[in-house]
């Protein structure tokens, strides 16, 4: 399935190589997937699934995975490590988390979204697909950053917005999805009760070898958001300050030992029971 190429979320995702960002994360992906209760042959949506973060630990451990992502290169990247990690249980398609066309209603048992489909500039079409293709008894689980949380995450986020142009009108933001009382009204226009919409805090890490220098440097070459501030605040002569901004939040969060980087990011982690 081709996605449009004038789809924002595609040309955003596209443009860095998210798995070298993915791979600063896989511990944290591996916690997660400890926490879903996974049993083999569960049918299972990893959607927005960048290059099989949650998607390997969890087909590990004998799900049934379908990995859904906007993004070509890492349907690709993932389809690769699949194929790696010898898990034919296991496969990834290019797909659009507002329009999952070519899946059919009630097919998976858990849907997975970790800071995925919070991207997706149809929110509430977002969540309508999800609980659709979730069958009756099943699950969804989202992890979605929070607007004006003091950890990593957010704060690279509101940092590059400062530095960017202005969105277009009628842009909704994504880390309203980490606003309780948007996820409750997206969901229950979706059908769902708000008493089966759950939430709690949660920790992501981020680790990589060396200063947090060297960590930023990956963000800023190959994470979509960052990259776009870059080139923007270079065109207006800001990229210094810009940097300046960023590595004092990398900086200051750190919390890594013996040179090395580790820092946490704070989200929020919705659970949603479909009945």
């Amino acid at each position: 399935m081709t996605m449009p190429s004038a789809n924002p979320n595609r040309a955003l995702w596209e443009k860095g190589d998210f798995t070298r960002i993915a791979d600063t994360m896989r511990e944290s992906g591996e916690a997660f997937v400890e926490t879903l209760d996974i049993r083999p042959g569960l049918a299972m949506l990893d959607l927005g699934c960048g290059d099989g973060t949650t998607a390997l630990p969890a087909a590990r451990r004998g799900a049934e995975v379908l990995g859904v992502d906007i993004a070509a290169n890492l349907v690709a990247a993932g389809t690769a490590r699949a194929r790696a990690a010898n898990l034919p249980n296991l496969r990834f398609q290019q797909g659009d988390a507002c329009d999952l066309e070519n899946i059919e209603d009630a097919r998976f048992e858990l849907l997975v979204s970790l800071f995925g489909a919070m991207f997706a500039p149809r929110p509430q079409d977002a969540a309508r697909e999800m609980v659709r293709v979730v069958r009756s008894g099943g699950r969804i689980v989202m992890g979605n950053w929070i607007p004006g949380d003091p950890t990593m995450v957010a704060q690279i986020l509101k940092i590059s917005a400062a530095y960017t142009p202005p969105p277009p009108e009628g842009f909704i933001s994504p880390i309203t999805w980490g606003q309780e009382e948007h996820v409750i009204s997206r969901f229950t226009a979706a059908g769902i009760p708000q008493a089966d919409i759950g939430f709690e805090r949660a920790t992501w890490l981020f680790r990589n070898p060396g200063p947090p220098a060297d960590l930023l440097d990956i963000f800023r070459n190959y994470y979509g958001p960052t990259m776009n501030a870059y080139a923007a605040a270079a065109n207006e002569g800001r990229e210094a300050a810009l940097h300046a901004e960023l590595l004092e939040l990398f900086e200051a969060q750190n919390r890594g030992t013996n040179g090395n980087t580790e820092i946490a990011a704070t989200f929020l982690k919705v659970s949603v029971a479909k009945a």
